[in-house]
C-alpha cells in the first residue's frame, strides 16, 4: 500500500544539451493529470506521440512521447507516467509546473524510490541500490549495483534471516521444555545450526564489505616515520607533487587527502605526519590527527625505509593493531637489494619508480576487484548491521553453551532484527527517511 495518496511529479531526466528529457507522474492522479496536459486518453503500455500544453492557456510547450503504466505493474506499484520530451531543462520546467497546476506535488528526493519500496516492488537494499547504480564511478561499481539491484545482495540477507528465525523457533522450543535435557531437544543440531549461521555471516559480511569498497573506493592511510618516503609515494601514486617533499624531518604537519584512480578503482590516499616521539606542538598535533585517521581505514600503507626496516617495523607495530588490512612497504629500493624485503612487503622506490606496478596491482586487489564479477554494492550501514548481527549470534552460542536458553534466544531475536535493517523488514522511521532524501528527485 503507498505512503501517500497524492500525485508526485518530477523532472527524472534532464540532460541539458539536446537529448530526452523525462518528466514522471506516479500517484491516483498520473494518467487523469497526465491526460489533460496531452490532450488525449493514454492507452497502457504504448508509446503514443503527443503534444504537451499548458494547463492555464493551452500554448504549446513541447511534443514527445507518452508511456502509461497501470497499477501495480509500474515501478513505484501506482499509476506512472513517464512523458519523454525534448532535453531542454526549460520546457521540462514548464512541463512540470503545469502538472502542479493540474493538482500534483512536487516529488520530494528519493519519493519515487520510497514509494517503490512501500509498495514492495523493492526492499531497501534494491531501493539504495538504484542510487548507487546512478553514482557508479566505473563499469565494476555500476554491475556490482546492479547485482544488487537485482536482488543479490538481499536474496543472501533473507536467506540467513531465515536461518536464524529456524534457530529462533528451535530455541524457544527448547525454553518451553526446558525440564527435558536439552540433547533429548537436539541440541547438538542447534549447536550445529549457529555454527552454520556463523559461517554463512562471515562469507556474507566479507562480501557486504568487499561491495563498500566498490561503491565508496578504499581509504587508505599513509603512515611511517619522518623521512620514510610517504609523501614521494603520495606523489608518484597520483601522478603529481601534491605533498611537500624535503629531507627535513616532520615536513607533513596535517592529513593530505588525494583521491586517486588506479584500474579503474578509487581509493583515497591520505598523507600523515611522520610518527615520532619529539616535535613541536603543531607537529605533535599532526601525529595525534594520523593516529585518529588510523581509526577509520580500510588499509594502513605502512612506509619504511628499507635500510633500517627492521627497526622501523617494530616501532610502527603499535600504531597498527586496530587497523583491519596493513600493507608495508620497503621503500628506497634504489639504495637496497629489494630481495632482501620479506614476503609480507613490496620493495619500492619513490624515486625511480621501481614496484609501483606491483603496489597498484595489490592495491586493486586490497579494494576487492579481484572478486569484481560476482561483487554487489553494500554501503557502510549494511556491514554495521551484519557486524551487530554476528557479535549477536556470537553472544547467542556463547549463551547456549552455558544452558542460558532465554539470553540465547534474545540474541538470536536481535541479530535477526539487525539482519532485518538491511532489507527494510524492520526499520525505524526516521532512519528510513535519512536513506530515501540522499537520492536524487526523479528517483
Amino acid at each position: 500500500m503507498s505512503s501517500s495518496s497524492h500525485t508526485i511529479v518530477a523532472i527524472a531526466s534532464a540532460p541539458g544539451q539536446g537529448g530526452v528529457g523525462i518528466v514522471r507522474l506516479s500517484g491516483s492522479r498520473a494518467h487523469d493529470i497526465a491526460a489533460r496536459l496531452c490532450g488525449k486518453t493514454l492507452a497502457p503500455r504504448q508509446a503514443i506521440r503527443v503534444q504537451v500544453r499548458a494547463a492555464d492557456d493551452g500554448d504549446l510547450i513541447d511534443d514527445g512521447i507518452a508511456l502509461r503504466f497501470v497499477a501495480p505493474a509500474s515501478f513505484t506499484g501506482e499509476d506512472v507516467v513517464e512523458l519523454q520530451l525534448h532535453g531542454s531543462p526549460v520546457l521540462l520546467e514548464q512541463v512540470l509546473q503545469a502538472a502542479v497546476q493540474l493538482g500534483a506535488q512536487r516529488a520530494r528526493p528519493g519519493e519515487f524510490s520510497e514509494r517503490a519500496f512501500h509498495n514492495g516492488k523493492l526492499d531497501l537494499a534494491q531501493a539504495e541500490a538504484i542510487a548507487d547504480l546512478i553514482a557508479a564511478r566505473d563499469i565494476q561499481a555500476a554491475r556490482a549495483a546492479r547485482r544488487s539491484l537485482d536482488g543479490a545482495f538481499s536474496t543472501r540477507v533473507d536467506a540467513l534471516a531465515a536461518r536464524l528465525l529456524h534457530l529462533r523457533v528451535h530455541m524457544e522450543a527448547a525454553i518451553d521444555f526446558a525440564d527435558e535435557p536439552i540433547e533429548t531437544l537436539g541440541g547438538d543440531a542447534l549447536r550445529d545450526g549457529i555454527d552454520a549461521a556463523m559461517r554463512e555471516l562471515d562469507g556474507l559480511l566479507a562480501a557486504a564489505e568487499q561491495g563498500r569498497r566498490l561503491r565508496d573506493g578504499l581509504h587508505a592511510v599513509l603512515v611511517g616515520l619522518p623521512n620514510a618516503g610517504k609523501s614521494s609515494l603520495l606523489n608518484a601514486l597520483a601522478g603529481s607533487d601534491r605533498a611537500i617533499v624535503t629531507d627535513v624531518p616532520g615536513t607533513t604537519r596535517d592529513l593530505l587527502h588525494e583521491t586517486i584512480r588506479v584500474d579503474g578503482v578509487e581509493l583515497t590516499l591520505v598523507d600523515t605526519a611522520g610518527q615520532r616521539d619529539d616535535g613541536d606542538a603543531i607537529e605533535r598535533e599532526g601525529m595525534r590527527r594520523a593516529r585518529a585517521e588510523l581509526e577509520r581505514a580500510d588499509l594502513a600503507i605502512a612506509v619504511v625505509d628499507g635500510r633500517e626496516a627492521g627497526e622501523q617495523r617494530e616501532r610502527l607495530q603499535p600504531l597498527l593493531a586496530g587497523v583491519p588490512q596493513v600493507l608495508w612497504l620497503h621503500n628506497k629500493s634504489d639504495l637496497f637489494d629489494a630481495a632482501t624485503a620479506p614476503a609480507d612487503a613490496i620493495a619500492v622506490s619513490a624515486r625511480s619508480g621501481e614496484g609501483l606496478d606491483a603496489l597498484r596491482a595489490r592495491l586493486v586487489q586490497l579494494a576487492g576487484r579481484q572478486h569484481g564479477e560476482g561483487a554487489f554494492s553494500a554501503r557502510a550501514r549494511h556491514v554495521e548491521a551484519l557486524q551487530r548481527a554476528r557479535e549477536h549470534l556470537s553472544a547467542a552460542g556463547s549463551a547456549f553453551d552455558h544452558d542460558q536458553l532465554e539470553l540465547a534466544a534474545e540474541d538470536l531475536r536481535l541479530g535477526h532484527d539487525a539482519l532485518g535493517e538491511i532489507t527494510g523488514r524492520l526499520l525505524a522511521d526516521d532512519l528510513l527517511g535519512h536513506i530515501f532524501t540522499s537520492f536524487c528527485i526523479g528517483k
